[in-house]
């Protein structure tokens, strides 16, 4: 291993956290004193790095074979775990695997054995059967959003891993819910339990908005427009009605995103990028978007339309008013509607007749090259001040990936940048830059 492994205090600084939150402290301890842990914390309490930074102490420098297996539903969720795996900056070799792109690609990223690796069951299940990686030095297993796995349909393909681990010395399951069951197959024994589910949504506050009519989409602009320029998700419960709502504000001149499971994953991982760096305020999705992805804090959510099911209904509410913090569930309704009985808080909202939000002033640019091209999110930043010569508030977000970078920019400057510096030299790769 060529970097030195950084303690607890050196991977904080890194991630710009002063300390962890109580969940983290208390997940610290368990995870090393017990080799069954069930974490129950809700999304966007930081999960992630509650069981990372323990599980990451424990790893063998010398050992050249995979060490930790992380089981994710969904590739958001995994993408995300590498993510914020690289960016503790351990020097630990961590690869994520999922359907969606080629298992080529996985094989060529996998044979040079990361010490952790994240993957979609139906993805782990498949190299596994093709022997693509030994599994005799896997130590440790994690089922993040374990419950979710399950209900995507996952749980033979979970089987089968399990069953092929021979040497798991500790099992941690994380969920965003305590409304589940956890399975035989898993193999716990007497698990310590840390549950923090009834934290971080005090704050919520849920209201209904009457629509006169069935379709809801007039009341729907007319209450994005009194909320304003905000940060927000819009659910839906089919793809079909995603496309009828962004159709219609598309139509209104109000800038969004759309994220479910029929996209393509690329248009999916763009529709995430363009939310977090503000190119897109709103979001409109299925329940794909309640848990396991890697979006801001938001200050509300909209259903546009009512999920089946309390649990996904509490899921989609969990994106907002997150660890104390403030945030407003709107719920659209029907003047013919009846409300299920799990919405009992809710209440009438007179709505302020304000003109719909303006669209973002930023872009986002696309880059041609990215880690492996040993491109560092500081080479972009010159790159586009000093031979872009833009002023440094007109540059945005920068998030490096393997083979690409996306950068928001003000719009002012999209053209004179891809002008500029588009076929320019960036560590020794000619880059190309597009906007997205």
């Amino acid at each position: 291993m060529s970097k030195t492994i950084k303690n607890q205090k050196d991977i904080l600084n890194k991630l710009n956290i002063e300390k962890l939150n109580p969940m983290q402290e208390e997940a610290h301890l368990a995870i090393n004193s017990s080799p069954d842990v069930v974490l129950l914390s809700p999304t966007g309490t930081g999960k992630t790095l509650a069981f990372l930074l323990p599980i990451i102490a424990e790893l063998n420098p010398n050992c050249t074979e995979i060490q930790v297996l992380i089981l994710v539903p969904s590739r958001e969720l995994a993408i995300q775990i590498e993510q914020v795996t690289r960016e503790m900056g351990t020097g630990y070799k961590t690869n994520a695997v999922y359907g969606g792109r080629a298992g080529s690609k996985d094989k060529i990223e996998i044979k040079h054995r990361p010490a952790i690796l994240i993957g979609t069951p139906g993805r782990v299940a498949d190299h596994l059967r093709r022997e693509n990686f030994s599994v005799e030095k896997i130590k440790t297993l994690v089922l993040d959003e374990f419950d979710k796995s399950l209900e995507v349909g996952f749980e033979k393909e979970m089987i089968e891993i399990i069953d092929n681990l021979p040497n798991l010395e500790k099992r941690i399951l994380t969920s965003a819910t305590q409304e589940m069951q956890i399975p035989a197959f898993v193999g716990l024994m007497n698990p310590i339990y840390i549950n923090y589910t009834d934290e971080g949504i005090s704050q919520l506050k849920i209201k209904t908005v009457l629509s006169p009519s069935k379709d809801k989409l007039e009341t729907l602009i007319e209450l994005i427009s009194h909320i304003g320029n905000q940060p927000g998700i819009i659910f839906c419960n089919f793809k079909d009605t995603i496309q009828r709502v962004s159709d219609y504000l598309t139509e209104k001149n109000i800038s969004h995103g759309c994220f479910y499971g029929g996209l393509e994953q690329k248009d999916r991982e763009r529709a995430l990028i363009k939310f977090r760096n503000g190119t897109h305020q709103l979001i409109i999705a299925t329940d794909l978007a309640a848990r396991g992805i890697d979006i801001p804090e938001i200050k509300f959510i909209i259903h546009y339309q009512l999920p089946p099911r309390e649990k996904e209904f509490t899921h989609r509410n969990g994106r907002t008013a997150r660890m104390h913090g403030d945030g407003t569930a709107y719920v659209l309704k029907w003047k013919n509607e009846s409300l299920p009985d799990f919405i009992l808080d809710s209440e009438i909202k007179e709505m302020k007749r304000n003109p719909t939000p303006t669209p973002s002033n930023w872009k986002t640019l696309f880059i041609s090259g990215g880690r492996k091209d040993k491109i560092s999110k500081g080479d972009i930043a010159g790159l586009f001040l000093k031979q872009g010569k833009i002023n440094k508030d007109q540059l945005g977000t920068i998030e490096l990936k393997t083979d690409c970078a996306f950068v928001s920019v003000h719009k002012s400057q999209v053209d004179h940048i891809i002008k500029t510096i588009n076929n320019s030299k960036l560590k020794k790769k000619k880059i190309r830059i597009s906007l997205i």
